[in-house]
């Protein structure tokens, strides 16, 4: 009777076997950048949030701090989510692409519940146990990833128009049309510049991208021309007559709020316009609440944790040999950077009003743990970069 060999125990690093990253690889300067940046920004956010609630939680709770309080909650559940997500393997990120589109989605679809809510003409929001949550933060996330991966299995066929498109445009157009039904069309614009810089990253040729990209313009036009409100948010841009009462209030006082910090700011905690003078004030317009008390350095200081933050995001999509890092690192940093951006040019008039929150700052549970998340799995492929010093030797190689 034959006898079985005795089986080898795995001796597999117990990281590997459970399929996280290197968890004893020294950290790489990618991961100190966006690491640091994600922390100092969302320590920004909390400072803000305490200081850009305490008019209107006093008047709702009595208490000055309830807002501030709240929004530090929001953190301590996703900084620990962005630590999680920094160790999961491309295996596991890969994995985890379906299942985050589908349950993106299926949230999304449940603001059409009765446990969904609608604010400002928007409906994107849905209520459990009186806790607000804006499913389309979340959406975002399973987006980019399940794009990256599409195409990462695509690669061989990329350059063929129909081997690209299928199934990733139907998708995504599908991820997109669940939100423009609820009538954001802020959100969705974001997420059209997430998909294309997904795709732009991924290698997929412009002629390509072109005409998306037109078709995407000629529906954002549609929705905006039929829409009385939005082309008077859009026109308010350009009226240099703009009634400071009416269509034009939130924008001025946004700019007045800037003006009125000067240089060094009216100091943290003494803005003027938080004292239900600007709407939104700790939400979409927390930028104007930075640059009042705060000044031009505190701004100043803001615009340089992002550009640490990208510096990081940009040293991955040079380092990497994967396109699916590339790609996936091209989409967040599109959705980060981007949405920065587009969140900092309307508090500066630059655009209409869109109703995007500024990552890591702007008051909003859904916005913070989603942004976390994402700025988790940019950490976990900073593990997948080769060694600095192979990197360089490379550079340097004729031929290479």
């Amino acid at each position: 009777m034959a006898t079985k060999a005795p089986q080898k125990p795995d001796s597999r690093p117990l990281a590997v076997r459970i399929g996280v990253g290197q968890l004893a690889k020294p950290p790489s300067l990618e991961f100190l950048l966006i690491g640091s940046a994600a922390i100092l920004l969302t320590a920004f956010g909390v400072v803000m949030a305490f200081s850009a609630t305490t008019v209107e939680s006093l008047k709702n709770s009595g208490s000055p701090y309830a807002g501030g309080i709240t929004h530090l909650i929001y953190a301590a559940v996703g900084v620990p989510l962005m630590l999680v997500m920094s160790l999961l393997s491309l295996r596991w990120l890969q994995r985890l692409a379906w299942p985050a589109l589908i349950l993106g989605i299926g949230l999304q679809l449940i603001v059409f519940t009765p446990l969904g809510d609608a604010q400002g003409g928007n409906r994107n929001w849905f209520y459990i146990g009186g806790m607000s949550i804006q499913p389309s933060e979340f959406l975002k996330a399973g987006l980019v990833l399940w794009l990256a991966y599409i195409l990462f299995r695509k690669q061989a066929l990329i350059d063929r128009f129909w081997h690209f498109a299928i199934p990733a445009l139907p998708v995504a157009g599908l991820a997109m049309a669940t939100v423009l039904a609820g009538e954001d069309l802020g959100t969705v614009m974001i997420m059209a510049l997430v998909a294309f810089g997904t795709m732009y990253f991924a290698g997929v040729k412009l002629r390509f991208l072109g005409p998306i990209v037109i078709a995407g313009a000629t529906l954002v036009t549609v929705f905006v021309v039929t829409s009385q409100n939005r082309m008077d948010r859009l026109l308010a841009v350009f009226d240099p007559n703009c009634d400071p009462s009416g269509q034009c209030y939130q924008p001025y006082h946004g700019l007045w709020g800037l003006a009125g910090g000067g240089i060094f700011g009216r100091g943290l905690g003494n803005s003027h316009e938080k004292y239900n003078w600007l709407p939104a004030a700790a939400d979409d317009y927390i930028f104007a609440i930075v640059g009042e008390e705060l000044g031009l350095v505190g701004c100043l200081v803001l615009f340089a944790l992002f550009v640490v933050l990208g510096v990081g995001i940009v040293r991955i999509l040079r380092r990497s040999d994967s396109m699916f890092v590339r790609a996936l690192a091209g989409g967040i940093g599109v959705w980060i950077l981007g949405q920065a951006l587009v969140n900092i040019g309307v508090v500066l008039r630059l655009f209409p009003t869109l109703g995007v929150p500024l990552p890591y700052l702007s008051s909003g549970g859904s916005s913070l743990i989603a942004v976390l998340i994402v700025t988790g799995v940019l950490l976990a492929l900073t593990r997948t970069l080769p060694e600095t010093e192979r990197a360089e030797r490379r550079a340097q190689t004729p031929g290479k």
